[in-house]
Parts: C-alpha cells; sequence; structure tokens
C-alpha cells in the first residue's frame, strides 16, 4: 500500500507539471503531425492540419481533472504483470521476476486463457507516449521503455519476428479458417502502441521492434492465395491495415503498404464504395477501424474512392445510427434505424465505437474542415467520452446504458481488461487532440475547453480561459513577441444562435449563420483579447420512428434525469470480477415503478425545465432533477423519456 501511495504522489506530481508544460494528442498519424519521423508524408489536399502534441496543454477543467485520474491509474500498473503473458508464450522470465508462480496474473480479457491476451499491452504503449508528452515526466517515458525492452526480449526469444502474448499456432488456425477469437485485432493494438511509441516517446527500439514485426507479417502472408486471404481476414482484424499504412509512412517500405491492401475487408468496403448502407445488423467496430484505414490511404495516396467512402460511411453512422450522445451500436452491432427506439437498451454505446468514430472525425476535418464534424467531436467527446470515466474511482464502463433506469457499469483494476478499458487509457489522455487545427491563412478554435496552444510557425501563442459549458462565454488571449497578421476561425456551433464576439472590448459584426466559422482577420498583438458568447437553448430530439420518445438537450450537452440507487444490488455499479463478461448480460434490476415520463411542451422545453443556479442542473415541473449526462455516476438515470404533452 505504501509503494502504491508513493506512486500516486509521484503521478500527481508530474501531472501537475502540465499546468507549464506538455501537450495532448491521440494516438494516430493525422496530417500536419511528426514532422521528420515521416519518409511519406500526406499528399492528398487538406484544408487544415493538425498540431503536434507538444503544442497544447490543458488548463484546470473536468477534462484535466480525468487526464489526471487516468494517468495515476496507468502508472500504477506493473510493467512485469503486462509482460508475463509475453514471457509465458516465450518461455522468457526475467530474474527479477521470479518465475510463473511469483508474479501476480491478471484477470478478465488479459487472463492466459483468453484468446485477446496481450492487446491491453499495445493500448498502454500508446498510452504511455501520449502521457509522456503531455508531462515531460520521465516516469511515463520509464513505463514505456521498459513495456518496450521487455518485448524486445521476448520477440528475440521467438526468432522469427513474431510478437504476441499468445502462440503463433492462433495466427495459422486464422490461416485455416479455423475459429479463434480475434489474433489480428491483438496484434493491431501492439503495431500501433510500438508506432506511436516511437513517434511520441522517440523510442528507436520500439520502431525496431514494429518493423521486425511487420516483415514476419510480410513473409507470412504473401505466399497466400486469394481465396485463402478472404477467408482469414473473416475473423475480425481492428485497424491493422491503418497501422500498415503507418508503418509505411515512417519506413517508405512498400511491402507495408502491401500489407495493408492485404487487409483490404470487401464484406466491409465494397458495398461503401457503392454508397451503400449494407451494415445491417453487423458488429459496428469491425467497421469503423477499416473505414479510418481507408482514410489514411487517401492522405497518403489520393485514392478518391477512399475519399467517397470513407465520407460516406461517416455521414451514414451521424445520420442513421448514432443516438443523442453522439454513441452507436446496441450490443456492439447495427441495427434497423426504422426501429431505433427498440434498441435503446442497457447496451447501447460500445465506447471503443466512439473512440474510433472520433479519430475517423479528426481525419475527415482535415479534409474539408467541416463544422458539422466538429459538432459531432463536441457531442460525443462530452456526452460519451467525458463520462466514460467514474470521477470516484478512475475506472471506465464498456457501454453507455441508455435503457430508462439503468447505470454505468465500471471495470475493476484486476479483472476487466475489455477493450473500451484499453482504448480508455487513450481516451483521457488525448483531450487536447481536436481543440485547435491550423493552416496558411490562420487558427480555428473548435472546441471550447481551458488550454493553450503554441503555433510555432507563427509565433503566436493563443491562451483560452472559460468555464464552459456552465457559462457561455469563452476568451482568447493573444500571445505574441512580435506582431502577426492572421485568421482565428471560431466555431459557430449548429446549436447556438445570435452568438456575440468582441475583440478587445468592442463587438464586432457576426455575419456567419450557425454551422459555421466566425472568421476574425487582423494584425494581432500581444494581450489581444477574443470574447465569444455562445447562447445555449434546451431542445428536445427525438428518435427517427417514435416522435414520443425523446432526449433532453441543452448546447451540446446531453441531459439525464436522476433516478436513485433503489434497487442497486452489489457490486453494483461495478462489474462483478467473478463473471467473465458480466456488461454483456448485466441485470440492472430496475424497479417496476421507475418514472420514465416527462411532461413538457417539446416546442417549448423551458416552459416545464428550467435550470436552477449557476450548477448545470435543472428540475421540471414534475420534481425532476437533471443534469447532464456525464456528470451522472454511480446511480439510475434517464436519457430517452416517454413524452407526454404538458
Amino acid at each position: 500500500m505504501k509503494k502504491y501511495n508513493d506512486m500516486k504522489r509521484k503521478v500527481f506530481i508530474a501531472v501537475m507539471s502540465l499546468v507549464v508544460s506538455g501537450g495532448l494528442s491521440s494516438q494516430s498519424v493525422y496530417p500536419g503531425q511528426h514532422s521528420g519521423k515521416l519518409k511519406k508524408e500526406t499528399i492528398a489536399p487538406m484544408q487544415v492540419k493538425s498540431f503536434d502534441l507538444k503544442d497544447v496543454r490543458l488548463l484546470p477543467s473536468r477534462f484535466r481533472e480525468n487526464m489526471m485520474r487516468d494517468s495515476m491509474w496507468m502508472a500504477s500498473i506493473e510493467v512485469d504483470r503486462m509482460l508475463h503473458s509475453f514471457r509465458t508464450n516465450a518461455g522468457v522470465f526475467a530474474g527479477r521476476e521470479g518465475g510463473y508462480m511469483t508474479v501476480k496474473k491478471l484477470g478478465g480479457w488479459e487472463s492466459l486463457d483468453c484468446e485477446l491476451r496481450g492487446h491491453t499491452t499495445g493500448h498502454l504503449l500508446s498510452a504511455y507516449g501520449l502521457m509522456y508528452a503531455v508531462t515531460g515526466s520521465e516516469l511515463f517515458k520509464h513505463k514505456g521503455d521498459s513495456l518496450v525492452s521487455g518485448l524486445a526480449e521476448v520477440q528475440n526469444a521467438l526468432g522469427n519476428g513474431y510478437l504476441s502474448a499468445y502462440p503463433e499456432e492462433l495466427i495459422n488456425r486464422n490461416i485455416r479458417g479455423t475459429s479463434v477469437w480475434a489474433p489480428w485485432y491483438t496484434l493491431h493494438k501492439l503495431f500501433s502502441g510500438l508506432i506511436d511509441q516511437y513517434l511520441y516517446s522517440d523510442n528507436q527500439k520500439a520502431l525496431e521492434i514494429v518493423t521486425r514485426m511487420a516483415d514476419w507479417a510480410y513473409h507470412k502472408l504473401k505466399p497466400l492465395d486469394e481465396v485463402t486471404r478472404r477467408k482469414m481476414i473473416r475473423n475480425e482484424f481492428g485497424g491493422i491495415n491503418e497501422s500498415f499504412y503507418n508503418l509505411y509512412a515512417i519506413t517508405g517500405d512498400e511491402r507495408y503498404r502491401w500489407l495493408a491492401g492485404f487487409f483490404y475487408h470487401n464484406d466491409v468496403i465494397d458495398p461503401l464504395k457503392e454508397q451503400r448502407d449494407d451494415l445491417g445488423t453487423k458488429h459496428t467496430n469491425t467497421f469503423i477501424p477499416k473505414v479510418i484505414a481507408e482514410a489514411r490511404n487517401y492522405e497518403l495516396t489520393e485514392d478518391e474512392n477512399s475519399r467517397k467512402l470513407s465520407d460516406f460511411f461517416w455521414h451514414t453512422m451521424i445520420d442513421r445510427h448514432t443516438f443523442a450522445p453522439g454513441c452507436s451500436s446496441d450490443k456492439e452491432h447495427y441495427f434497423d434505424p426504422d426501429h431505433f427506439s427498440k434498441h435503446i437498451s442497457g447496451y447501447t454505446g460500445e465506447t471503443c465505437c466512439t473512440y474510433n468514430m472520433l479519430k475517423l472525425s479528426r481525419h475527415l476535418f482535415c479534409w474539408e474542415a467541416s463544422p458539422e464534424v466538429a459538432d459531432y467531436y463536441e457531442r460525443a467527446l462530452y456526452n460519451h467520452i467525458l463520462g466514460q470515466q467514474d470521477p470516484h474511482t478512475g475506472m471506465v464502463t464498456y457501454f453507455l446504458p441508455l435503457l430508462s433506469g439503468s447505470h454505468k457499469v465500471y471495470s475493476t483494476k484486476e479483472n476487466s481488461f475489455w477493450c473500451c478499458m484499453g482504448s480508455g487509457f487513450e481516451n483521457h489522455a488525448k483531450y487536447g487532440e481536436a481543440i485547435y487545427y491550423h493552416n496558411d491563412k490562420g487558427i480555428y478554435v473548435n472546441l471550447f475547453i481551458p488550454s493553450v496552444v503554441n503555433w510555432r510557425e507563427k509565433g503566436l501563442t493563443l491562451r483560452q480561459e472559460t468555464d464552459f459549458p456552465a457559462e457561455e462565454t469563452t476568451v482568447l488571449t493573444i500571445e505574441a513577441q512580435n506582431p502577426v497578421e492572421t485568421t482565428v476561425y471560431l466555431r459557430y456551433p449548429s446549436w447556438s444562435k445570435g452568438v456575440k464576439v468582441f475583440v478587445n472590448g468592442k463587438k464586432i459584426a457576426v455575419k456567419q449563420n450557425p454551422g459555421s466559422n466566425i472568421a476574425i482577420t487582423r494584425l494581432w498583438k500581444d494581450g489581444d483579447r477574443i470574447t465569444a458568447d455562445y447562447p445555449m437553448c434546451l431542445r428536445v430530439e427525438t428518435t427517427p420512428d417514435n416522435p414520443q420518445k425523446g432526449a433532453l438537450i441543452y448546447g451540446p450537452l446531453v441531459l439525464a434525469g436522476e433516478r436513485g440507487t433503489d434497487g442497486m444490488q452489489a457490486p453494483a455499479p461495478d462489474s462483478n470480477p467473478a463473471l467473465y463478461n458480466d456488461y454483456y448480460t448485466y441485470d440492472y434490476h430496475i424497479p417496476a415503478g421507475l418514472r420514465t415520463t416527462l411532461k413538457l411542451d417539446v416546442e417549448h422545453p423551458e416552459r416545464s425545465v428550467q435550470r436552477v443556479g449557476t450548477e448545470l442542473k435543472f428540475t421540471t415541473s414534475q420534481g425532476d432533477v437533471i443534469e447532464p449526462l456525464y456528470n451522472i455516476h454511480r446511480q439510475r438515470y434517464v436519457v430517452y423519456w416517454d413524452l407526454e404533452k404538458e
């Protein structure tokens, strides 16, 4: 316990350094990032570029609090435990480890009898790289370096470039078309994590390991015929083709581009090329990473087919398959949008789906600088990702249940290690990634999150201070040694009307409409200030198939009604560590009399729902307490109400 508390103290100190240094970004490669580390740069035309992670840092806010809790959890995980299954597979044990019996083995999806074991190690490689960039703390550098060194030891022992926590025979089974969970999915996480260790932590050994893995994959797969290839890729492989595109960009090695093409999923991508929504009841997160790979292909090759299908898929997802909080899927699968309301269940909103939709959205925003894409990003970030983490424990959810009367179900530190726990490590380390973008003309302010961005090319720093969404105002202050002529593009969200903008206290004319950008061009000087007021109002968003079923929205925020803890049975709201996948069959024990109705005027909900004080809390004429969904934890709630006229 003392060791753990000492570690927590070290991490807290490290994370606090974020106040004065560091930045945030995300796992993946977006146009504009990682200059000098890519032999193949983006050739497709881009409207805007991303900032590198070192260029953005968060200021105090709920987002930074989540990031700090995430960092402490990550730091508490022992490297030897994350390497244990890898060393078991290779027959390698470090002397300090003491052998098989003395290492405390992990449970859940990282147990030695799980065919997905090892995926969390890949996620942590990415997350450690992000946290090192965020804080500059050697703690996270050491964690990442230690994992990489251990993996190098395992790879050397295996001898042929292969690296995994499970035997290569699982890959052979997959090639033969024999049932196996998802071996290439797990390898994708390792590929991605090692690439991120190189990009974000400058770990050269990680690049050596991942290129050896790719060489192994090339020699393994190159001899296979088309029939075998198609049979093999029926088995879920995540977004490993994105990793191969990124490795191709780093090295320029055409073999890795070939590998990316080898994992082209005909059943997934071909209908999208034809602009068809053929999603049916298929597995949602099988699709999204593969479209991300197509987006990356477009950026590196200018393949217009990849661009068009990525854009079509994104709009299809948003327009037909997305719930009010920005999440998708019911029990991880698509469903008929004509029966939308019937799928508001306790198993909606797999977090990995939202994680990947945000990744795809980042690519699309670089292409078009679309305010529509930014609107979605904000919606999903606040209502799903921010609320995925329990602020009391730092644990995270697999689903975002929308069934009325359900509650969030949180992971455990030792016995979960779900896919959404792995992506969760990354989710809360990368909040700064989409706040700002830039091009030759100016800088885009997309999100209203307290932060500082250093625009090195212009010698300009932009500081954003705000209490949004509790308040409607954000203030941007220019810091520049010399005057800089450029344009600041303020997002004008579709949810706001009558935006007021002031420069140095002087009101400027806003001629743009909601769902656009407000362009302010001038010679900016040190100390110049932009103040923007974004009025928020209540509205109701009904389901496409049932106008009597709807969610309350305030600005970009999905609101939920508190319903207390009656009927919740231990270990609720936590996952049961004794059960393997209890999140998937969870019995919420919803009380029979729990009220799900809301009486209001749909066109004028403010007549029945009033905000109370300065906090983001509302009351209804029926006595309901309503607040942002991201703030409700460890109790029941209602998001989609049965609407009645008042």
